[in-house]
């Protein structure tokens, strides 16, 4: 039963209780009301005193009445407000009850989902188990093959010392014979050479007097993506060796501009380039902190120079002979190498990274540029610093011997190209101007063949010609405005390279 059906029924038994009273009441002061209508005179004194007294309680009752209907009315509204709060309250009550199923469900679901991760991570630690004993296993064996291995090794490395003692024999021979041919050859290059101009380099190779002055671009080619660091010409030859970012090294006929070679296995940046005096062997310096030898005549690798434990930046070989190559990386080490034993026979150490070398005319005289500015002479033979001297006021980053051996081209981070002379190491002579800024630390410079100009790139792609005699500029070259970080001059005098960040290498005539 409802609040509102029980507030009704007490209202009514309310009712019907004072109207019970009141018909009490009537019957109660029927005689009374009997007297009065009797004449007064008949009635006593005391009549009239109920009657009053009669009177003042049927008002009382009246009052009564009305307290008990202004009561009633307040029950009825607090009965109807105490009904709102209890169907408010049934309200949240079944929200709870479905919120509260909602959350046994759930917990139901988190449940089948923990026993699931439950198994799956005992099936985990199952699995880890075995590849831990696994590992265990494999460990073990790696570590009995590292014994045999290094076993192995020993006696390779013992086998390979003897063969070396028996090379020894054979190759102080050999030198002996080459040393008596050495010397014969470099009387014959002194009789060829006649105040730095060559006139004939070897048998077969063109006559020539001087090196024309290049003004136009000749051919334009794309030749490596990502860039291209390095160019050098064959000896006495129109065809242009390139290596660059891509890990390649082309050769390209310069005549028309064609593709002829391309030289692959080299697993880092080309970041110099060498070829022997008798253009038989291309040796690459890599930021893979190798050095690679190709056979030109087959395309294939000769020798993987391993040895340096930073990237090799620079590389040379010798002009006298075709075993001798000399290397620099960013080791703080140099070293020469023997191509037909195809391993490290002296390591010439620095306190200053070398930027770039080459090999003297002699064969024996390394001439080395150093980021601390200083340009360095060593005995390739016995490792001996000869001399040094100051030669920019920052990093070096070219260093080029001119064709007849008596100077050396330095080229500086201060902007500078220096020209000194071999014997003394003296400044014979410094190139400049406003608009030519070395754009890295292996921007290479050159000389001319006949020793009368020095050419120069910029970081706004130009190309600057030094007159050597009168030291100012004669041409400047311009293609594109992309840095030029390496120029080269054919030994033929005809044609001038250039190689940009870009890879692009330009034919200039």
């Amino acid at each position: 039963m409802t609040m509102e059906e029980r507030g009704n029924i007490a209202i009514k038994h309310a009712l019907k209780a004072l109207w019970k009273r009141h018909l009490l009441e009537e019957g109660a002061h029927g005689p009374a009301f009997a007297a009065l209508a009797r004449p007064l005179a008949s009635q006593g004194l005391e009549w009239k005193d109920k009657v009053e007294t009669l009177e003042l309680e049927l008002q009382q009752c009246y009052k009564a009445q009305a307290r008990l209907s202004e009561q009633l009315v307040v029950e009825v509204a607090e009965s109807r407000t105490t009904k709102a709060l209890v169907q408010e309250q049934e309200a949240k009550l079944a929200h709870l009850q479905t919120e509260l199923t909602q959350a046994r469900d759930e917990c139901t679901q988190l449940k089948g989902t923990l026993e699931e991760k439950v198994n799956a991570l005992d099936l985990v630690i199952g699995e880890n188990k075995g590849l831990r004993a696994q590992l265990e296993e494999m460990t073990l064996k790696a570590k009995n093959l590292e014994a045999e291995n290094k076993m192995l090794v020993d006696r390779w490395m013992l086998q390979k010392m003897q063969d070396a003692e028996r090379l020894n024999e054979v190759n102080a021979l050999y030198e002996d014979l080459m040393d008596q041919l050495k010397a014969n050859g470099i009387a014959q290059l002194a009789r060829q050479q006649v105040d730095g101009v060559v006139r004939q380099s070897e048998a077969g190779a063109e006559y020539f007097s001087e090196s024309s002055i290049p003004s136009s671009c000749k051919h334009r080619i794309h030749a490596h993506d990502g860039g291209c660091g390095s160019i050098l010409f064959e000896n006495n030859s129109h065809r242009l060796i390139s290596g660059g970012h891509d890990q390649t090294v082309k050769i390209w006929d310069t005549n028309t501009g064609t593709l002829s070679l391309t030289l692959h296995g080299c697993l880092g940046s080309v970041l110099d380039l060498a070829i022997t005096h008798e253009n038989r062997s291309i040796i690459a310096a890599s930021s893979s902190n190798n050095l690679y030898v190709w056979d030109v005549a087959t395309g294939r690798i000769r020798h993987t120079l391993t040895g340096h434990t930073n990237k090799v930046c620079a590389v040379d070989a010798s002009k006298v002979s075709s075993r001798h190559v000399v290397s620099a990386a960013y080791d703080r080490t140099m070293k020469v190498w023997d191509l037909q034993k195809g391993y490290c026979i002296n390591t010439l150490i620095s306190h200053s990274n070398c930027n770039s070398l080459c090999f003297g005319m002699d064969g024996q005289t390394i001439c080395s540029g150093h980021v601390d500015g200083n340009l360095r002479l060593w005995d390739s033979q016995t490792g001996r610093l000869m001399s040094e001297v100051a030669a920019h006021s920052n990093a070096i980053t070219s260093v080029c011997l001119s064709r007849s051996g008596n100077v050396v081209l330095t080229s500086g981070r201060d902007n500078l190209h220096n020209l000194f002379d071999m014997r003394t190491l003296e400044v014979c002579g410094t190139m400049r101007a406003n608009g030519n800024k070395v754009a890295t630390n292996w921007s290479r410079s050159c000389i001319s063949p006949d020793d009368g100009y020095v050419v120069a790139g910029s970081t706004d792609g130009s190309i600057s010609i030094w007159s050597r005699s009168r030291g100012d500029i004669v041409n400047t070259l311009k293609e594109d405005a992309l840095p030029v970080l390496s120029c080269a001059w054919s030994g033929l005098g005809k044609c001038l390279a250039s190689a940009d960040k870009n890879g692009t290498v330009c034919i200039w005539n």
